[in-house]
């Protein structure tokens, strides 16, 4: 029999995980607030389901299309198996110009930043799609810089088409950080805002729309360019770094601390951490995939594995627990509280703060955020 302790973790993980049942401790101490906003949540997601359903569906018409898709991601397992970063995340080439814009407003200094990325996919099916691209081929981010000196700086990598500022600004109360001395980095993801291609349906439609090969190299993609940014920021003498993100920007801001040992913290903010089967539990896009599954032959764990190149778990960080803190809602039914334990497990010495809401109603907000202030500050000397 083969010791399963040394296999995958896409191998090792229940082929039934997305079904298994989830709870937290808060589900008796917050009853209402919990499942209140879990059922509200679950017909919610509905809606971003179909959405999903929909774009992946106009990516993969043809029975010869949705073949070639399949093959192709057979590249990425191999890479993922080995579980060497340095072999999928290729470091950004040296001279790339960051051209930086001052914004009007008052009390906060923002500065648009962007560069024509460099970034090619890794896999060479990716590359003619990627190279149609325009709009996503340049990067971007706002930088809120106080400009006396370098300061301590945040990353913050948005969710799934809600690239706004505002939002994330309001959602994570960055004024208030900024006021107590941190600058702010907001990170554009690929295909997302000013990044989304002429035509396209809604912010984040490319990220599904352009094929199950082009999801791989999305992550990859904003992997390249916010390692160019981290590069800008210690050019100008910024020496603490930490990164935080919300869903989509959860599970890319735990990534990140796989790959790039300059990070001072991580805080993963109610990331998915095994997309897979956090599809297969949303409807429709669960019967989408468990329909092109059942026609290439493909089980749950392997479907995973053509995934797993961009997986946080998929990697060791070298980053110590103590400075990592995931964050999760006890009533989401988004990213389900069992995503969370296995990003924790992943991490030993991380700390896993739960509140009584869902993926996008976060009530108990100010309790996480006074522990993502407490962290921050004791990695940046603040």
């Amino acid at each position: 029999m083969a010791d399963r302790s040394r296999s995958p973790w896409w191998e090792r993980l229940p082929e039934d995980f997305w079904l298994h049942a989830d709870g937290t401790a808060l589900d008796s101490m917050h009853p209402l607030k919990v499942h209140g906003t879990a059922a509200v949540e679950r017909a919610m997601r509905t809606s971003l389901s179909t959405t999903v359903a929909a774009a992946m569906l106009a990516s993969l018409k043809g029975g010869s299309r949705m073949q070639e898709e399949f093959d192709a991601l057979r590249f990425y397992e191999p890479l993922a198996r080995a579980g060497d970063p340095s072999r999928v995340f290729l470091p950004p080439s040296g001279g790339i110009v960051v051209e930086a814009r001052e914004l009007s407003g008052e009390g906060i200094r923002r500065l648009q930043l962007s560069f024509a990325s460099p970034f090619q996919p890794l896999n060479p099916y990716a590359r003619p799609r990627f190279e149609a691209m325009q709009c996503n081929a340049r990067a971007h981010a706002q930088h809120w810089c106080h400009g006396d000196r370098p300061r301590p700086t945040l990353i913050v990598i948005h969710g799934f088409a809600a690239d706004s500022h505002w939002l994330n600004s309001h959602a994570l109360s960055l004024a208030d950080f900024y006021q107590r001395g941190y600058d702010i980095l907001l990170f554009t993801y690929p295909h997302h805002g000013r990044r989304a291609e002429r035509g396209s349906w809604f912010s984040g439609q490319g990220l599904f729309g352009s094929g199950l090969v082009s999801f791989n190299e999305a992550p990859l993609h904003a992997i390249h360019d916010l390692r160019v940014f981290i590069d800008y920021l210690q050019k100008r003498g910024v020496e603490r770094i930490g990164v935080a993100g919300i869903s989509l920007g959860g599970y890319t801001a735990a990534l990140l601390a796989a790959v790039d040992d300059r990070l001072a913290y991580c805080i993963p903010i109610v990331p998915a951490v095994s997309p897979i089967d956090t599809f297969l539990e949303w409807q429709p896009t669960g019967l989408l995939l468990s329909r092109l599954m059942r026609c290439q032959g493909v089980g749950v764990a392997e479907m995973r594995g053509l995934l797993a190149v961009h997986n946080p778990l998929t990697y060791a960080s070298p980053m110590d627990g103590q400075c990592m803190l995931i964050i999760g809602g006890a009533g989401d039914r988004v990213t389900m509280p069992r995503h969370l334990r296995l990003l924790q497990r992943h991490w030993p010495g991380s700390a896993l703060h739960w509140f009584p809401g869902n993926h996008i109603l976060h009530l108990g907000r100010s309790e996480y955020l006074e522990r993502m202030g407490e962290l921050m500050d004791r990695y940046s000397g603040l």
